[in-house]
């Protein structure tokens, strides 16, 4: 389940930010900086503990920073040093993905931004470089991307080849044009297709996964330099084939959601333009907390590869319409073997993200990303 910045989800009571940020990761990040000459790490953590509650996520990162920073040298270049003698070992570089680190050891970004960002840019790029080894620093990467483009980007351009898959993703997840939760940046999204050209062959999934969220963000902007780019990438057949196909897919799929003719074509779905589809309910008619069931059936005359969504188009009681698409199933059909789905879709009374209402609605089967039958049903809420 997505969880926001403040730390909520995953049902009643549940709280990420209490999971994150509790008596023993506080009394674990103490323990790291008492080991710096001065520094009271039992002050610190009874602070930090007493300031936890009534606070999100990335709420409580600032709080601990302003803890920890005000135990550390102001000037910036001693303050750095610190934090990089209170490091914990690298993450374990044996590892090949979902080794994200622990939120703790966001610090050293918060306060590379903070401090490091207007008068020591370059310091603050080597605090980032170790820190991004112990906790993902891309959040903290794109500040500097705004303010200081030029040296930022020649950092990036030498860590692509790093041998810590951990910074080579950082070039990846920081530079990406719609990262979760953070903020925008103001670089052209195409300018870091020349860092992808190089990690798309990357051997870490970790890294791998980051191009291609990082491809699917640039589908949304620029679907052809997306589509263009991954048949550059089969030519050139530095990424193994399987992992490829995983990434054009990955890549590709809002693209393909969207119905764009050149991620489906990419991903080897013909032309639907003479496919015969049909669509057929079970009754026009349903209540809210029934089921509409139905059946699509699509034909072709030669084999065809067919990627078949349904959308609906809900009635709102101002007279306006909202839409939803829905996933039904590929296959690859020919003549003689035409591709059947029946499906039972709930109207369900406690939706969370909408609310049905009564009237009529519109049910669209798309294929191949062509809207190609549509049939009417009415709800009664």
């Amino acid at each position: 389940m997505a969880r926001g910045p403040d730390g909520q989800g995953g049902g009643a009571g549940f709280s990420l930010a209490d999971q994150l940020f509790n008596a023993r990761t506080i009394a674990q990040l103490s323990r790291e900086y008492a080991a710096l000459p001065g520094f009271d790490g039992a002050a610190f953590a009874t602070q930090a503990l007493a300031g936890m509650p009534g606070r999100g996520l990335l709420e409580r990162l600032e709080f601990l920073a302003d803890g920890i920073a005000a135990q550390l040298p102001r000037e910036f270049p001693a303050m750095a040093e610190a934090l990089e003698a209170a490091m914990p070992p690298p993450l374990d570089p044996a590892r090949t993905d979902n080794d994200f680190g622990q939120f703790i050891h966001a610090v050293p970004g918060i306060l590379a931004v903070r401090h490091g960002l207007e008068n020591h840019t370059e310091r603050a790029l080597d605090l980032i470089y170790r820190a991004t080894q112990r906790f993902s620093m891309e959040f903290y990467i794109r500040p500097f991307l705004n303010a200081r483009p030029g040296p930022t980007l020649d950092r990036l351009r030498q860590w692509v080849g790093d041998d810590n898959y951990h910074v080579r993703r950082l070039v990846s997840e920081g530079t990406r044009p719609r990262l979760p939760w953070a903020r925008n940046i103001t670089l052209d999204p195409l300018v870091p297709l020349a860092f992808l050209d190089r990690l798309h062959s990357d051997p870490t999934r970790y890294v791998t996964r980051s191009v291609a969220n990082h491809m699917n963000d640039i589908s949304k902007l620029a679907p052809d330099a997306v589509t263009t780019r991954l048949r550059q990438w089969r030519k050139d057949g530095r990424q193994c084939p399987g992992e490829l196909d995983w990434m054009t897919r990955h890549a590709l799929r809002t693209a393909v959601k969207r119905g764009d003719p050149g991620a489906l074509a990419l991903l080897g779905y013909g032309d639907a333009t003479a496919l015969s589809v049909s669509v057929q309910l079970d009754r026009t008619r349903v209540a809210v907390g029934e089921r509409l069931e139905f059946d699509v059936t699509v034909g072709a005359e030669t084999d065809t590869r067919v990627l078949v969504d349904y959308r609906i188009h809900f009635a709102r009681p101002n007279g306006k319409t909202g839409s939803k698409v829905f996933k039904l199933g590929t296959a690859d059909i020919s003549a003689a073997a035409p591709g059947r789905w029946r499906k039972s879709h709930l109207i369900k009374g406690d939706a969370t993200t909408f609310r049905w209402h009564s009237g009529l609605h519109r049910l669209v089967v798309q294929v191949n990303g062509l809207d190609r039958a549509e049939v009417a049903f009415e709800v009664q809420a």
